[in-house]
């Protein structure tokens, strides 16, 4: 199995570092990715899978290889946005060529051992969350297990990651000169009474849990009290429970500030909601012994969240995993120019190499070991 697979992969990686090169030369924002779709469409229909781009969303694509054989439906999740300035920073160009790189690699062998493949592109991971987006359209309910990996300066097997709920407050007053301020109302005195309001509920909230907000408008002139006002704000949290809880007590914050000043305010989900990610133990337990095989030591679930992912909405749909490949030093940090170098250089190379062996090895395995299968399962089942 593993000779097969790794002559196809010796045979392609050259190609597909050319392939993370071309995305990193051509960054393109979520929702906007029409070069990424196109390439990594492309590469999975030349290498003999069934590909619709775009599948269900502006920007996303599904790529198929069927064995027509009793077996389970192996995911594999491609990211290809990028961020603003910056580039990939976040390494996306690695993600989807890896994923599509160990379906190819799987596909050596399914014919033989059963099953299914499928690989989804899953656009504006970093702002519009198109996982959450198909998520709610049920595309990942008829496949057993999904994966993937993320550039990082660390070989790990998962990370916990935060429920993120965004959440835009929209103040309106009366307009006024300066000098006639009885006359009007301040959107912008409902913004502040607000953001202070919310800043001192930060010392009441549970561990884990975060608020970041931007007064986004605030008025155009010092001498012309503002009608309108907006605040931007990111809550996140341990669970999507708990951070519903926290968008709840600052929507009684701004209610409370708009009467006091004599507004009226609305609150609006301004971009995509995400949850929590359900880490699948019995995954990372398989994907670290992959790894240790590889002779590659990867660190264990990291507990504590950090970011969030739209993953998330994967994780809650079925059993999914999302670990790391080692791209570059502890001293780079992610969403920097320097990240996305990092990306095509010889690290790069290397953690497209072992990522994708590990990503086809855990998909091989969760085929060919029925009882492996169950547990995960089981697992999932268990904690929904």
């Amino acid at each position: 199995m593993e000779s097969k697979m790794m002559v196809k992969q010796n045979e392609l990686l050259e190609e597909f570092m050319g392939y993370v090169k071309d995305l990193y030369d051509h960054p393109e924002l979520g929702n906007e990715e029409f070069h990424a779709v196109k390439l990594l469409a492309g590469v999975l229909s030349k290498y003999g899978f069934e590909t619709k781009a775009p599948n269900l969303l502006k920007t996303d694509f599904l790529g198929v290889y069927d064995s027509h054989k009793p077996g389970p439906t192996i995911a594999y999740l491609c990211e290809y946005d990028a961020l603003p300035d910056i580039g990939h920073g976040c390494g996306h160009n690695m993600i989807g060529v890896t994923s599509i790189l160990a379906a190819i690699m799987l596909k050596e062998e399914i014919d033989n051992i059963g099953g299914k493949i499928k690989v989804f592109g899953t656009p504006a991971e970093e702002n519009f969350g198109g996982k959450v987006e198909l998520a709610k359209l049920n595309a990942f309910k008829d496949s057993d297990v999904a994966m993937m990996l993320h550039p990082s300066s660390k070989y790990a097997v998962g990370s916990k990651t935060s429920a993120l709920i965004p959440v835009r407050f929209t103040f309106h007053g009366h307009t006024g000169h300066g000098c006639n301020p009885y006359e009007a109302a301040s959107a912008l005195d409902g913004a502040i009474t607000t953001y202070q309001g919310i800043s001192m509920l930060r010392q009441f909230l549970k561990p884990g849990s975060f608020i970041h907000g931007v007064i986004s408008n605030g008025g155009k002139a010092a001498n012309v009290i503002p009608d309108l006002a907006v605040l931007d704000y990111y809550f996140r949290a341990p669970s999507i429970k708990y951070a519903s809880y926290i968008k709840e007590r600052a929507e009684n914050i701004a209610n409370s500030a708009a009467q006091m000043h004599h507004l009226t305010v609305e609150s609006s989900i301004y971009e995509a909601i995400y949850e929590d990610k359900k880490i699948n133990y019995t995954l990372a337990k398989e994907l670290k012994s992959i790894f240790s095989q590889m002779g590659i030591e990867a660190e264990d679930v990291n507990e504590i969240p950090g970011g969030s992912s739209d993953v998330g909405a994967v994780s809650y749909q079925i059993p999914t995993i999302e670990g790391n490949m080692k791209i570059c030093d502890k001293n780079v940090c992610g969403h920097t120019r320097e990240f996305a170098a990092a990306t095509i250089s010889s690290a790069g190379l290397e953690a497209l190499k072992n990522g994708s062996l590990a990503l086809a090895k855990l998909g091989y395995n969760l085929i060919t070991k029925p009882e492996l299968l169950a547990e995960v399962k089981n697992e999932f089942k268990e904690n929904n």
